[in-house]
């Protein structure tokens, strides 16, 4: 297996006197596709916050030897930590080129902004961002929807458009919170592929998701929670038939049991 990339030790987040993540270990590894799944209210998000420096959290976060703890979440970032949102964060207004250049510029702020006071630079700045966002709607298969309006994709466009968002900030990790949240079938099985192609570029994948299909059909482990503890720790068969993981979906809501 690859060099251990993001390690978890005791991690615990407290809202008042209740612990929505109580002392939670794990590691990824390079290259891994790692799914984090568990009944509603397992503290799934609540641990990615944790990891991304949304919300404060007491124990120990490594990433590439570096301690996370404590960090803001644009410093997290810096490292090469990015996360999606479940909720689109898209600029609908403006065109799925533009979306992907925004990012870009935002990533290269300092260049841009230096760029802006020197004609020879800024067209230098300006092309490097439009041959690397093609490069990415190529990747994505979004190329032929370029100069259309991001809000007018159909919604599992619009998905996969922001996982091309994520890209542009060259992550190391990516962090997925609900991918396939609101698709149909044929647009989950286009996300699972996606996923499967981001990996493949290099990129350590850990997601959120309720989908099992997606989740079986992906994960190279899976670690599941309940009631903010690790329960479970293993490969897709092997979670698929522990008597713990089943007893906690169907424990919880029945809605839950049959994701």
């Amino acid at each position: 297996m690859d060099a251990e990339t993001l390690k978890i030790r005791g991690l615990t987040v407290r809202f008042g006197g209740l612990k929505a993540v109580d002392g939670v270990d794990f590691s990824i590894f390079k290259h891994e596709i790692v799914s984090l799944i568990g009944p509603n209210g397992a503290g799934k998000t609540t641990a990615f916050n944790a990891i991304t420096g949304f919300i404060k959290a007491s124990g120990r976060m490594e990433f590439e030897g570096y301690v996370l703890s404590d960090l803001r979440p644009h410093a997290i970032a810096s490292k090469g930590i990015v996360r999606t949102f479940q909720i689109t964060s898209l600029f609908p207004k403006i065109s799925v080129l533009d979306n992907l250049r925004i990012s870009y510029h935002l990533q290269e702020n300092q260049t841009f902004f230096d760029a802006v006071f020197d004609t020879k630079r800024k067209s230098r700045v300006e092309e490097e961002t439009l041959r690397k966002t093609m490069e990415i709607l190529r990747f994505i298969d979004l190329e032929n929807e370029k100069d259309r309006m991001a809000g007018a994709l159909p919604y599992g466009k619009q998905r996969i458009l922001e996982a091309g968002i994520a890209l542009a900030a060259s992550p190391k990790l990516l962090l997925l919170d609900e991918p396939s949240a609101g698709l149909n079938d044929t647009e989950t099985q286009e996300m699972m592929e996606l996923i499967i192609k981001i990996r493949d570029r290099g990129v350590t994948i850990l997601l959120v998701e309720h989908d099992m299909k997606l989740v079986m059909g992906i994960s190279d482990r899976i670690i599941v929670l309940n009631f903010g503890k690790k329960i479970a720790e293993g490969k897709p068969d092997e979670i698929k038939t522990n008597p713990e993981v089943i007893a906690a979906y169907l424990g919880g809501k029945k809605e839950d049991a049959h994701h």
